[in-house]
């Protein structure tokens, strides 16, 4: 997990304490130092913790966008609804007040209006009269006998990532594509983004190795050689852990 180290780094960085960012945020102080460990079981969902980095990133003056991404990635986020959106954007709110329109407003916005139609329909036309012509009749095209429109290979993609000898990890997305995430005992992230089905990627490193996997049933894992039973299931999220012994 390298949010919570991120987030600390910069306010750090930026010669802040905890207690510093609680003030220009209105956040607990206890709330902030939970959040640099990760732990955003009280922030009261996603939307609201996606809130509070953005504040906080903001406070220590961080990449609000880039902490985002880590957070989403962390947390295996790929889709949000376009409501949670708008309200942790501030854009679905109740007007103060019934607005009036002026005549003028309402007069500009009619010529408008039929200023765009006329457009339209001498577009239209201008189409209709392309879409009439006559082209011009030559030799149709022909497909070698050796190529199909509907076949198409892929290679099985392979990549690998050694920090050492003692543990080695092959991850395949044998079902469906997965986000990961992989670091080493000393927190050093040696991957993080998404396994596209049909890849398979190595790691090596000398004592442990720490996995998140956001698609449990999407991939299989072989560890020192030895294949593992099924981790979880589709668009499972599950955290493990491999030593030289597993």
């Amino acid at each position: 997990m390298i949010l919570g180290l991120s987030i600390a780094k910069a306010r750090k960085t930026a010669a802040l304490s905890v207690d510093d960012v609680a003030a220009a945020t209105n956040l607990r102080a206890t709330l902030i130092n939970e959040i640099e460990m990760d732990n955003f079981s009280h922030c009261g969902g996603q939307i609201y913790a996606r809130g509070h980095i953005r504040n906080i990133a903001r406070a220590v003056n961080a990449d609000e966008r880039e902490l985002l991404r880590i957070f989403d990635e962390e947390q295996g986020v790929e889709k949000r609804k376009m409501r949670d959106l708008l309200m942790e954007n501030k854009v679905m709110q109740v007007p103060d007040g019934t607005r009036r329109i002026s005549f003028k407003i309402l007069l500009i916005i009619s010529v408008a209006s039929l200023g765009i139609a006329g457009i339209a329909q001498i577009v239209i036309t201008n189409s209709s009269t392309m879409d009439g012509a006559v082209p011009t009749v030559g030799a149709s095209p022909t497909l070698s006998a050796s190529v199909r429109p509907s076949e198409s290979v892929e290679p099985l993609a392979q990549s690998s990532i050694s920090t050492g000898i003692g543990v080695s990890v092959i991850i395949t997305a044998t079902r469906a594509k997965s986000w990961l995430l992989v670091s080493d005992a000393d927190r050093q992230t040696l991957f993080s983004g998404h396994l596209s089905k049909g890849f398979i990627q190595t790691f090596t490193t000398d004592t442990r190795l720490d996995l998140k996997v956001g698609n449990a049933g999407g991939v299989d894992i072989e560890v020192n050689g030895k294949k593992i039973d099924a981790i979880g299931v589709d668009g499972e999220v599950v955290s493990l852990s491999f030593g030289a012994d597993s």
